[in-house]
């Protein structure tokens, strides 16, 4: 004869576990606060690799607003710098200051992404 009852496993095995949404979002906002401070972090550091660290605070706000507000062919010709910088120093550590031999921008240097 074969069992009349309905047996699924063990007591408690298919039933559904609850989600703690306050846990999942306390999860959520430890990892955004995580990621804008490093955010705040690796720009700090670039800000003491480029030299920029030495710039008066006003100077260096007022650059970065120029940047922003400049036109494509500007921030073009800046990214191109930037990708030369990144290969000159190897990207790898990151750390260390950038070397005072700053090369003319190589145009060529990068793809154009628009």
């Amino acid at each position: 004869m074969l069992g009349c009852g309905f047996h699924f496993g063990r007591e408690g095995e298919n039933m559904r576990k609850t989600r703690d949404y306050d846990a999942e979002l306390r999860a959520l906002v430890d990892k955004a606060k995580a990621l804008k401070a490093r955010k705040v972090q690796q720009l700090g550091e670039l800000v003491t690799a480029t030299g920029a660290d030495a710039l008066d605070i006003e100077t260096l706000a007022g650059a970065l607003i120029a940047a922003v507000e400049a036109n494509v062919e500007a921030k073009e010709v800046w990214r191109a710098k930037g990708v030369a910088f990144f290969q000159r120093r190897g990207r790898k550590g990151g750390r260390g200051a950038a070397s005072d031999d700053r090369e003319p921008s190589e145009a060529g240097a990068g793809g154009s992404q628009g």
